[in-house]
């Protein structure tokens, strides 16, 4: 997924690793919000995301962080607590700045074609774009 933000990278870099900013924009559908966030940006730090609906069911990710170049490159790992993805993803982030914007690229890596296939199928493009949505209305007030 890549998309192109009016700000700079280390704003949205910052977007990305700080749990309480995290919080106001990581989540699909507007019933489903990220609950519980615990980001530890540093390598073999922690990642813990839980999203629950109005209903209270719930959604919920571990990983670890692999990799941290600030504010230039991110990437943790990802197992989510039912695992539908056939295993732990690796999450690649690189954020690139021109002329004070930011291209996010995230890159997610499968344990398998199928793992990633499924995760395709279920819509998770729209959630992904909506979140991204909420976080350039976030970013101004960033600044």
């Amino acid at each position: 997924m890549t998309r192109v933000f009016d700000a700079p990278r280390a704003l949205v870099f910052k977007a990305w690793t700080t749990p309480e900013l995290l919080k106001r924009w990581l989540y699909g559908p507007e019933d489903w919000r990220l609950a519980v966030c615990e980001f530890d940006p540093r390598v073999g730090g922690t990642v813990r995301f839980e999203w629950r609906d109005r209903t209270g069911k719930g959604m919920g990710l571990s990983g670890v962080c692999r990799e941290i170049a600030a504010p230039e490159k991110l990437v943790f790992t990802e197992t989510w607590d039912e695992d539908w993805t056939g295993g732990e993803t690796l999450v690649t982030m690189v954020f690139a700045e021109h002329a004070g914007k930011t291209t996010v690229t995230q890159t997610v890596l499968y344990s398998s074609q199928a793992a990633r296939d499924g995760a395709l199928k279920t819509g998770m493009e729209h959630g992904a774009a909506r979140s991204y949505d909420r976080l350039a209305e976030l970013l101004p007030s960033m600044a």
